[in-house]
């Protein structure tokens, strides 16, 4: 089953490798996208959007398909990521956890744990306690991570940043959280539902703005057409760029946890880095 999975890649791999032949060289002034596409990004997208960041302009609103089903594909790696490493099988083996250095030995193997306790002497030995200072520190961090995480997301209409970026910071907040203490302090306070739930929550409110765009006259993720909903209809298209990030900040968040709790205790959710 290994060697024909191995087969599949080579063979997609090598038919997407052919496939970059037919792509134009990089930076040519006579490709499709510079002929019939940049200039008017580039000319339009401030007046059209109101949207000072061209790149937020090009990626939420003229291609917000392409962004859509991006998130979509954040999604669809956290979902496959939980389906194959999730473990919830029920550990039979029993097992001793040595409590200063945090070592776990199965009790099947009683010898090294009533062998006259040589082998803790051992850990005792090469043991580095839990530094509180890097507890500390990552504690008084990790709020304003955060914060600056929700700044990306809502500040990216104005200057670098957006949904995927700040997503990617929030997420990494929570990640050092399980790094500075342990992978059981972050899954007790972010629960394995509320990640699940957010990861579907983030995809459903971009497909759900996009959505409420054709009951409104407009086409989908035609943000003009909610102008009748919002407090400044001048600004409604950035208005619609801004929630749809946020929608994409919630996913890259959520999915980034998923998947490191997931690898680092092997889907048990019990033991980690």
């Amino acid at each position: 089953m290994r060697f024909l999975g191995f087969i599949i890649v080579c063979l997609t791999g090598s038919l997407l490798l052919y496939g970059t032949g037919e792509f134009p060289d990089w930076g040519d002034p006579h490709s499709p996208a510079s002929i019939h596409l940049s200039d008017y990004y580039i000319e339009k997208a401030l007046e059209e959007t109101k949207v000072p960041n061209l790149v937020t302009a090009v990626l939420a609103d003229y291609r917000g398909f392409d962004t859509m089903f991006e998130t979509a594909v954040i999604f669809c790696a956290g979902l496959a990521c939980f389906l194959l490493l999730r473990d919830f099988r029920e550990r039979k083996e029993r097992f001793y956890r040595h409590k200063p250095t945090g070592v776990i030995l199965h009790v099947k193997d009683n010898k090294k744990i009533l062998n006259g306790g040589k082998v803790f002497e051992h850990m005792d030995k090469d043991w580095v306690p839990s530094d509180l200072i890097i507890k500390t520190i990552c504690r008084i961090l990790i709020p304003f991570i955060q914060i600056y995480a929700l700044y990306v997301v809502a500040h990216g209409d104005f200057s670098p940043g957006g949904g995927f970026q700040g997503g990617v910071i929030f997420g990494s907040s929570l990640i050092l959280l399980a790094i500075s203490y342990d992978l059981k302090t972050l899954v007790k306070r972010v629960k394995e539902k509320v990640l699940g739930i957010y990861a579907v929550l983030g995809v459903l409110i971009y497909v759900g703005i996009g959505a409420m765009c054709m009951p409104m006259g407009g086409n989908f993720l035609d943000y003009a057409a909610l102008a009748p909903l919002v407090w400044d209809p001048h600004h409604v298209r950035a208005l619609g760029m801004l929630g749809v990030e946020i929608g994409v900040g919630i996913a890259v968040t959520a999915v980034m946890a998923i998947i490191y709790i997931n690898i680092v205790s092997k889907g048990r959710h019990d033991e980690g880095l």
